[in-house]
């Protein structure tokens, strides 16, 4: 009987809102680690790694620098405890053009120049209850094909993002599947179709799609005014849904960002290839639209110019809208 007691006291509490902690998201997001994000994203974009792109191969190396990533992530995610997948992709360099401005001298491939075999990875969560539903995160870990920008805000900070959301959510007894794809959109064609595609083949139920990209570049003015931001870019009506959740994340648990949404014209980035392959609810998390980073698509976007402070805010953000997300599914 005191059992029993015991039991439906706790229900009652919860009922009633009582003092009982039952949200995990606070503590999900106090595990976040700045200097784990800063530790892999000086590795991926400055040393030892300083491109991530498969016409790259540094001095000395036996392995161009994007399959050296590749490694590098694959390593990170099996010591958090992951199995890792990889899905073999073919893709181009892109050419590049210099008499357009800097930030748009990215030029289709020629027909007769050499295709590579890149890679997405995988790492995957399965849920406890519905795990026949995905929430699938994904950041472009390469860096531009066709310059030598080391890519720290494109897209450096978005993959060590989705390195620390599956990090701190491995032991997160979800209801709901998480997949952490790694995937590159710096090399033509995007190598994030082929993911949405098999996923649309097999039938898979995605309920969100969250893509990580430039977290945190923002504009010359609003760096100089020390602002944190965050946009939460929806393409489809059912997106929108996603894009609130975000901005309530970052109210509810005090995050501190400058949060809002924007819905596109037409899909872009790699959730608009979710979006293309029929999965709706895929947003991106950016740090501004259009993007503003000063140092886009240049050799000057080094990890030493990121706000890390505005990646470590954002980070916290995707991985409560996610949960938030799995608990209402």
């Amino acid at each position: 009987m005191l059992l029993f007691y015991c039991y439906f006291g706790k229900l009652n509490a919860l009922k009633n809102g009582g003092n009982m902690k039952t949200d995990p998201i606070p503590d999900l997001i106090q595990h976040v680690n700045k200097d784990e994000l800063t530790k892999n994203l000086f590795y991926l974009s400055k040393e030892p790694i300083k491109y991530r792109k498969i016409n790259y191969t540094a001095f000395g190396h036996e392995k161009n620098s994007l399959y050296e990533a590749d490694d590098f992530i694959a390593s990170k995610l099996e010591s958090y405890g992951y199995k890792i997948e990889k899905e073999a992709c073919k893709a181009q360099a892109f050419r590049r053009d210099t008499t357009k401005p800097i930030k748009h001298q990215y030029s289709s491939p020629a027909k007769d120049d050499p295709w590579y075999e890149l890679y997405n990875i995988y790492a995957k969560k399965e849920g406890t209850q519905y795990p026949d539903k995905i929430i699938v995160f994904v950041s472009h870990k390469d860096s531009q094909s066709w310059i030598d920008s080391p890519g720290a805000y494109d897209n450096t900070v978005g993959t060590v993002a989705n390195m620390e959301i599956a990090r701190v959510l491995k032991n997160y007894h979800s209801k709901c599947s998480f997949w952490f794809l790694f995937c590159n959109e710096e090399h033509c064609p995007w190598t994030s179709v082929v993911s949405a595609n098999k996923a649309k083949e097999r039938g898979d139920n995605i309920i969100a799609v969250i893509n990580m990209d430039g977290l945190g570049g923002k504009s010359q003015e609003d760096i100089d005014k020390d602002k944190k931001t965050n946009i939460t870019l929806y393409t489809k009506p059912e997106g929108e849904k996603i894009a609130d959740i975000m901005i309530k994340a970052n109210e509810k648990y005090k995050i501190g960002l400058e949060a809002s949404k924007y819905q596109r014209q037409s899909p872009g980035d790699d959730d608009g290839s979710f979006i293309n392959a029929g999965f709706p609810t895929a947003i991106a998390n950016i740090g501004s639209f259009p993007y503003m980073d000063p140092n886009y698509h240049d050799i000057t976007d080094t990890p030493d110019s990121v706000d890390i402070e505005n990646v470590f805010m954002s980070t916290k953000l995707s991985l409560a809208g996610s949960v938030m997300i799995d608990i209402e599914s």
